[in-house]
Parts: structure tokens; C-alpha cells; sequence
């Protein structure tokens, strides 16, 4: 499979499940009503471990601008694909938060919560500090990425076939192992997921931001773009500052 294809679907996958779980939470008459953070957190895990599973071995499973970005400033990720793995992300994002809206059309419009419908697309911190929120997404991002570039260079498996003189190992999600990447996704929402909903990824909250200003949704309300830049502007500090601090430690 072509990487951009695998970054496309896997990213795809990934905004089904994890903003699917988020839609079957909090729009009214679904089964899931009121199941709460833990049910989302775990769905979330979830979802990166089918994303990353669909994706792994043709891309590295990066399914996330901030970890690629982030990889290719440690020297793990050619820069020449960057552009090419963000578009797949975000164009994957667009498409699997269109898929989770008509999905759950029925119960979008008897939800007469506007935030509710908002929040089955994207993020917004619970105590309203832009600057905190940042914060936030920053750590939690460097939460994400840190622990992926200290994986053991030795474990990784080149997955892109035989590598060239001047080429790295394919490293993202998927190097983590798909069971370990999950918990590290689950573990993040558990302890630091209470303030923003911790988009820690641009496409996942960008892609579905701009999805939810497209689609006609019933009694929907405006898409909070004055907040739209934290998740996009913090999970890439988050990455690059990982990347700097596993540049002086390794």
C-alpha cells in the first residue's frame, strides 16, 4: 500500500472511531448517552490502535501532523514527505468526521445541545485560558511523541522495504507496538485529558473543525475558531519540543 494511502485510511479510522465514541456520549438518544470521560478515553485508545493497525506497515502510522512534524525534526522522518503525510491526515480526518455525522444524523438533530454537536468534532478547554489550554496541548503532545522517539532503534522494524545509505527507519504509532500505543493514548486522557479533551493531534481536531462549518447540521452553532489554533499551535510545540529534548539526551 502507498504511505499516503495508508496515512489517508488510517487516519480515516482512526477520526470514526474516536469522534464516534465522542458522538455515542453526548448526543441524546444513543445508547452510550451520559457513558462520561472514561468511556471516550477508552474508545479513543481504541481507535489508535485500529488506525495504527491499518496503517503500520506501510506508513509508520503517524496519523497525526504533530508526530510527523515532530519526527522529522529529530532526523527520524525525511522532511521532503512532511506535506505529503499532513494533507493524507487532514484529508482522512475530513472524511471520517463527515462518516460520524451521517452516522448519528438521527440523533445530531434530536440533540438540542449545540456544544454537545460541536464536540463530536473537535476540542475546547473546559476553563476558558487559550494560553493554559496551549499549555496543555503542548505537554500532552509531548507526552505522545516523546515516548515514541526513545523506543529502542534496534526494535524497530523497517517496514518500507530495503533502506538507502542516507534513509531511517520508518518510525510512528505503529513502532510502539499496537497494544503499547494504545495504553499510551488511554493513559494520556485518564491523567491529562480533563482540561482540553486533549486533541494532542491538528488533524483530529482541525479536519473534523472544518467538517462541522461545512455540513448542514440541524441547530448547530458556530465552529469556535477563535480557539481553533490552540490544537493545531500546541500539539506541534508539543512535537517539536520532544524531538529537541530527545536530540540532546540521545
Amino acid at each position: 500500500m502507498d504511505p499516503l494511502i495508508a496515512e489517508f485510511l488510517g487516519t480515516m479510522v482512526l477520526i470514526v472511531f474516536g469522534n464516534g465514541v465522542v458522538a455515542n456520549v453526548v448526543l441524546s438518544k444513543t445508547h452510550g448517552n451520559g457513558g462520561g470521560l472514561i468511556a471516550i478515553t477508552a474508545g479513543w485508545g481504541i481507535a489508535v490502535f485500529i488506525g495504527a493497525m491499518c496503517s503500520a506497515q506501510a506508513s509508520g502510522a503517524h496519523l497525526n501532523p504533530a508526530l510527523t512534524i515532530g519526527l522529522a525534526v529529530a532526523g527520524k522522518f525525511a522532511i521532503t514527505k512532511v506535506v505529503g503525510y499532513i494533507f493524507a491526515q487532514m484529508l482522512g480526518a475530513m472524511v471520517g468526521a463527515a462518516l460520524v455525522y451521517y452516522y448519528y444524523r438521527p440523533h445530531f438533530a434530536a440533540t438540542e445541545n449545540a456544544d454537545a454537536k460541536l464536540a463530536c468534532f473537535c476540542n475546547s478547554a473546559n476553563i476558558s485560558s487559550q494560553a493554559q489550554a496551549f499549555f496543555c496541548e503542548l505537554i500532552g503532545t509531548l507526552m505522545l511523541v516523546l515516548p515514541i522517539l526513545l523506543i529502542e532503534p534496534a526494535t524497530l522494524k523497517n517496514v518500507a522495504g530495503s533502506l538507502g545509505a542516507d534513509e531511517s527507519p520508518m518510525i510512528g504509532l505503529g513502532s510502539l507496538g499496537l497494544v503499547p500505543v494504545a495504553l499510551l493514548v488511554v493513559g494520556i486522557g485518564l491523567s491529562l485529558g480533563g482540561t482540553t479533551g486533549y486533541a494532542i493531534n491538528p488533524a483530529r481536531d482541525l479536519a473534523p473543525r472544518i467538517i462541522h462549518h461545512l455540513l448542514p447540521i440541524p441547530g448547530k452553532r458556530d465552529s469556535n475558531w477563535g480557539y481553533a489554533w490552540v490544537p493545531v499551535a500546541g500539539p506541534i510545540c508539543g512535537g517539536i519540543v520532544a524531538a529537541i529534548i530527545y536530540s540532546m539526551i540521545v
